[in-house]
C-alpha cells in the first residue's frame, strides 16, 4: 500500500462503474420495495447495499489482508467497528441516502483508507458530475487529478450551513442566536460528499457536525485539511476514525482563521 499514487485511478474506476451500474439507473426509479428504513428519517435502499458489497469484494482484491468498514455492515454487526484502529478500507456506498431515496440531488460514494486511527488517503465522487475529490496525507488534496487550494466565500458574513439535525430544539435556538449576528446561515445538504468541496471551493465557508460516523467524514476532513482549510473536533483534538461516540462536534472551515473565529464565539 506504499504507492498510493497509483490507487487514484483504480479507485475512480470502481467508483464509476459502481454508480453507473447500481446507482444512476435507479436515481429517481426506486420503488417503494426498495427502501427500507434503518431508523427515524434514516433509509437504506438496494443501492446501499449493492455498491457496498461490490466496493468490499472490489477492495479486499486489490489490497488483500487490510479490513474493510463499510455503513451497513456496521449497522448489521457493531462489532465490525473494531477494525477502525487496524489499516482499514472506510465505505459510504451512497452517502446522501435521503435524499437519492427522495429522488433528489446531491448524493455520491466515499472510500477512506486509514491506518491506526487516522486517515491517509481519501476518495469523494459525485456520480452525477463525475468529479472526484481526493487527497492523500501530506500531498495536498485533487480534484479530478488537479490540484486545489481551499478558497473562502469573501463574503463579510461567512457563509455557515448549521446541522439542526440530532439536536433539541433549545439547542438549535441557542446555535441560531448566537450565530445569526455574524453569520449567514444556510441549509445543509445533508450528503457530506457535497458538504466537504463546498467548504474549500468557495460556496460555504464553515459547517458543523454532531453525528461524526467515519464513513462519512474520514476522506472528507483528510481532504479539507489538505486543501488548506481545517476539519477539526471544536475542542482542536484531530478527527480520528476510530474515536467512537460522545465526541466533540466536528468543525470544518474553509481556513484556518476562520475556523478559529467561528470557535472563538460559539458553543457549538
Amino acid at each position: 500500500m506504499s504507492d498510493l499514487t497509483a490507487l487514484d485511478a483504480e479507485i475512480r474506476d470502481l467508483l464509476r462503474f459502481a454508480a453507473t451500474r447500481s446507482m444512476m439507473p435507479r436515481f429517481r426509479a426506486l420503488t417503494e420495495a426498495q427502501v427500507e428504513m434503518k431508523g427515524e428519517d434514516d433509509p437504506v435502499t438496494i443501492v446501499d447495499r449493492e455498491v457496498e458489497e461490490f466496493l468490499t469484494e472490489a477492495l479486499s482484491r486489490l489490497a488483500p489482508g487490510v479490513a474493510v468498514v463499510g455503513e451497513e455492515a456496521v449497522h448489521a454487526d457493531a462489532s465490525v467497528l473494531d477494525r477502525l484502529s487496524e489499516q482499514c478500507w472506510i465505505i459510504d456506498p451512497l452517502d446522501g441516502t435521503a435524499n437519492f431515496a427522495a429522488g433528489k440531488e446531491p448524493f455520491g460514494i466515499i472510500v477512506a483508507l486509514a491506518d491506526a486511527g487516522r486517515a491517509i488517503a481519501g476518495w469523494i465522487y459525485d456520480p452525477v458530475s463525475d468529479r472526484l475529490c481526493h487527497a492523500r496525507a501530506g500531498e495536498g488534496a485533487r480534484i479530478d487529478g488537479e490540484i486545489v487550494a481551499a478558497r473562502t466565500t469573501g463574503e463579510q458574513h461567512p457563509v455557515t450551513a448549521v446541522s439542526r439535525m440530532f439536536r433539541t430544539a433549545e439547542e438549535v435556538a441557542r446555535i441560531e442566536a448566537e450565530l445569526a449576528p455574524h453569520y449567514t446561515l444556510v441549509d445543509i445538504p445533508r450528503c457530506a460528499a457535497e458538504q466537504y468541496p463546498r467548504l474549500a471551493l468557495g460556496v460555504n465557508d464553515l459547517s458543523t457536525f454532531k453525528r461524526t460516523y467515519p464513513w462519512d467524514h474520514a476522506a472528507g476532513a483528510l481532504w479539507l485539511n489538505e486543501a488548506g482549510g481545517r476539519a477539526m473536533r471544536v475542542d482542536g483534538s484531530e478527527y480520528r476514525v476510530d474515536d467512537g461516540d460522545g465526541k466533540p462536534t466536528l468543525v470544518g472551515a474553509s481556513s484556518p482563521a476562520i475556523w478559529d473565529a467561528f470557535v472563538a464565539l460559539t458553543e457549538v
